[in-house]
């Protein structure tokens, strides 16, 4: 595009509090199609060790089917891991999370990503690979389990693991099922492996790039000043 065109990048696009702290009162995108249940996660959060909790989420659009909740379920009970499941509500979901919240876990619906992402205790993010949520967990820091759904999400994955080196893949299986023994021996991999530790380093590199970036004088910062200087010179 380049070729073509005067392209300018710009971004990540996350709310200055959580990256360069210029903007004091920018710390929401401003919109929430559901009503995050932020103290509670939050409280829940705080009684937690750093870097102990696997948060998972796959997003507003999708869901994983009812067998994938299960290999996911199996996954989080057998090993032993605290995490913080956001999955919709559904009479369904609710006897198969039941022994869940008895074990280390805490399942709510909808959550404020950014906080929890930005909370200490967080080692991991299982995630469906939407933008989004791969930029925000790039931004705050955060390695990456890569679970994508549909669309973009399995390109997503790939720079996730192969690019950027910010986390590892769950691959599925010959029926596109993601196994509970394949996800549970990648969360492991991640918050305690060898590779972990090269991947938190790859993410806090990229943390520090992406606030550099959007920083006074950084990349996206002057781009969005010359655009800006290039409008007002058209009228």
């Amino acid at each position: 595009m380049g070729k073509l065109w005067h392209v300018r990048t710009i971004g990540p696009s996350l709310p200055s509090m959580y990256l360069d702290k210029r903007l004091l009162d920018d710390k929401d995108y401003l919109v929430n199609i559901l009503n995050p249940k932020g103290s509670e996660c939050m409280n829940w959060l705080n009684g937690k060790p750093k870097s102990s909790v696997v948060y998972l989420s796959f997003g507003s659009m999708t869901q994983p089917n009812p067998e994938q909740m299960k290999e996911i379920t199996c996954a989080l009970t057998d090993g032993g891991f605290s995490f913080l499941l956001v999955v919709k509500s559904c009479e369904e979901d609710k006897q198969l999370f039941a022994k869940l919240v008895l074990k280390k876990g805490l399942v709510v619906p909808w959550c404020p990503q950014l906080q929890v992402l930005a909370h200490e205790s967080i080692g991991c993010f299982v995630t469906h690979c939407g933008l989004n949520s791969v930029l925000e967990a790039i931004g705050l820091g955060v390695p990456m389990v890569a679970m994508p759904q549909w669309s973009d999400q399995t390109t997503n994955a790939k720079y996730v693991e192969d690019v950027w080196g910010v986390g590892v893949r769950a691959r599925p299986d010959a029926n596109g099922l993601v196994s509970s023994r394949v996800l549970g021996s990648c969360i492991r991999e991640v918050m305690e492996g060898e590779k972990g530790l090269q991947i938190k380093k790859n993410v806090m590199k990229w943390r520090d790039m992406a606030k550099e970036a959007i920083g006074e004088g950084g990349s996206s910062d002057n781009n969005i000043d010359e655009f800006v200087a290039e409008l007002k010179l058209m009228f």
